[in-house]
């Protein structure tokens, strides 16, 4: 048995489901389906797939993301060869916007809606949901302004946890203002917290210095309790953004999606402005985040655009989805039925059985059959393992009638059928 094992906040995905680091991990079977699902959703929206570098330049992500976020302070997966600095991608925006940029996208017209499946990577303590390699899926909608967008991004990311069978989920949305609306609230909630600032975790205290509008963002009851009369970002909203906000919820309400107001809601991100929301799963308990994502106009700047680019999406852990999933009893997915199991009994039979296997296979039936000359008794345990459909049986009785003994294994009835005739049947 090997020394070597997967680094913790790591895991393998196998065929079959099993435990890392006391987490449950599902079958590949089950990260197929809920991959394919939301392929399928995408494709009713007209996104467009895109898949950018695991590898990316750290300034890229420092610049895009914040330097004072606790992702870029704290959480990146860096480092130097040469005179580059590099980083694994702890998100996907960044890089995405990067790519619209770099091969001129908007070129082709109109609003580009790409989306996304792939890890990411962020050096942080590994527990319960939460690697330091996961797994996200995601709409990045660029190129309108229009509150549509922003319903529509939030329509999306419901529809997909709906076709995966998901029901007991909310949508929070809030609104965090522009780049003139924030600074002026930033200065009062600062004003507001720092009379309290001793009663703060440290955490909370370093963001007060930093990002004091993530302190909103804190799960400790205690400061919960402090936050109940902190001043709300919506008080201090020009009325650009008022209007854009009562829009979305318009919109969204037009089309029977229910949310929630949350004064409190921000993103950990420096790039969003105006329209911010989460997803939340009350089947993962008090840490029940599936997605986030809003508005992010101020990123394409950023990113060294001499334009504004208007730009909305969303970003969903699959881990986490996974999780909700299993926890609702909707992660039942059956591992794939072989058509064909193919019993060779001798050296002979199995050069046949090789043979037959391709043809079979060229025909479109899954096939299969034991490689390693194993008795009778093992290779229709073999098969019932697989449960497949039927099972094929040739020694060398059958190779000199040149006929195989199929066997209908939910029938339990058998029958002889010709060689040359064998794929046609079994097709049929």
């Amino acid at each position: 048995m090997s020394s070597f094992k997967s680094i913790p906040g790591t895991f393998d995905i196998l065929p079959e489901g099993h435990t890392s680091g006391g987490d449950a991990i599902a079958p590949s079977r089950a990260w197929q389906y809920v991959e394919s699902t939301i392929r399928s959703v995408m494709a009713l929206y007209g996104a467009e797939e895109i898949r950018t570098p695991i590898l990316e330049p750290t300034e890229l992500i420092a610049r895009g993301i914040g330097q004072l976020t606790d992702i870029v302070s704290k959480e990146m997966f860096a480092f130097e060869r040469g005179s580059t600095n590099y980083v694994l991608r702890p998100e996907v925006t960044a890089p995405v916007m990067r790519a619209y940029q770099q091969h001129h996208l908007s070129q082709k017209g109109g609003v580009q809606r790409l989306f996304y499946i792939g890890p990411c990577f962020r050096a942080e303590r590994p527990q319960k949901g939460r690697y330091r390699q996961f797994h996200q899926f995601g709409l990045e909608l660029i190129g309108s302004t229009d509150a549509r967008a922003d319903a529509e991004t939030i329509a999306c990311a419901v529809d997909v946890y709906k076709a995966l069978g998901l029901t007991d989920f909310k949508v929070r949305i809030n609104s965090v203002g522009d780049a003139s609306s924030r600074p002026r609230y930033k200065e009062a909630l600062i004003a507001f917290i720092t009379p309290f600032a001793d009663q703060l975790s440290e955490v909370s205290r370093q963001r007060l210095e930093s990002n004091p509008m993530r302190i909103l963002d804190t799960k400790i009851e205690k400061e919960k309790e402090l936050l109940k009369g902190a001043p709300l970002l919506r008080d201090f909203l020009d009325e650009a953004s008022r209007v854009h906000f009562d829009e979305v919820k318009a919109h969204l309400q037009s089309v029977g999606i229910p949310f929630e107001e949350d004064p409190f809601l921000v993103r950990g991100l420096d790039y969003y402005s105006q329209t911010a929301f989460e997803i939340e799963s009350d089947d993962l308990g008090s840490q029940g985040s599936l997605a986030g994502g809003g508005r992010y106009d101020l990123l394409s700047t950023e990113l060294g655009s001499k334009t504004v680019i208007p730009a909305v999406g969303f970003a969903a852990g699959m881990e986490r989805l996974l999780m909700a999933l299993e926890a609702a009893g909707k992660l039942n997915v059956e591992a794939a039925r072989p058509e064909v199991f193919l019993v060779a009994l001798g050296e002979a039979a199995l050069d046949w059985a090789f043979h037959t296997a391709r043809t079979l296979r060229s025909a479109g039936i899954s096939t299969g059959y034991d490689l390693n000359g194993r008795s009778m008794k093992a290779q229709m345990r073999e098969a019932n393992r697989q449960n497949s459909r039927y099972v094929v049986i040739v020694g060398d009785d059958e190779l000199a009638a040149g006929a195989a003994q199929v066997k209908d294994m939910d029938q339990s009835s058998q029958r002889t059928v010709d060689f040359d005739q064998l794929a046609t049947q079994l097709k049929a």
